[in-house]
């Protein structure tokens, strides 16, 4: 039986949407209001979804308090008040978009857990925008 344990985490962080290979132009006609060279901030929402089997003796897919640690040191340490073009090393050459954010955010929290379980990372830049990545 396969259950599936949920985590919600929040941090805030400035981004800049750009490509540093195109004109202003350009990336002012493609990412517009993001694109500004001073960056701008978000309240970001996370909810990590892990889904597995039931351990028989404990009881758990996952231990909650194992999952906030690591959601905690991999991410929210990570990006919490941070600039992610210029702090977070996975975007130095990665346009922080929301899509390529979660993706980050995946692969990091994929490495410190167990290898069966299966991973859903949602993350909201918006109330109403979101992005969903799962490994496919």
């Amino acid at each position: 039986m396969k259950v599936t344990v949920s985590r919600k985490a929040h941090f805030n962080a400035a981004h800049r949407l750009y490509r540093p290979d195109w004109s202003f132009e350009k990336n002012d006609a493609v990412f517009g209001k993001c694109n500004n060279p001073n960056f701008h901030g978000h309240n970001y929402d996370l909810t990590v979804s892990v889904t597995g089997e039931i351990d028989p003796e404990t009881g758990y897919v996952v231990d909650v308090k194992i999952l906030k640690d690591f959601i905690k040191s991999e991410i929210e340490d990570a990006f919490d008040h941070k600039n992610l073009n210029v702090d977070v090393p996975e975007f130095k050459n990665l346009n922080p978009t929301a899509e390529n954010i979660v993706v980050v955010i995946y692969d990091k929290l994929k490495a410190v857990l167990d290898s069966n379980l299966k991973l859903e990372v949602t993350l909201y830049e918006t109330p109403r925008n979101f992005v969903t990545y799962s490994g496919l």
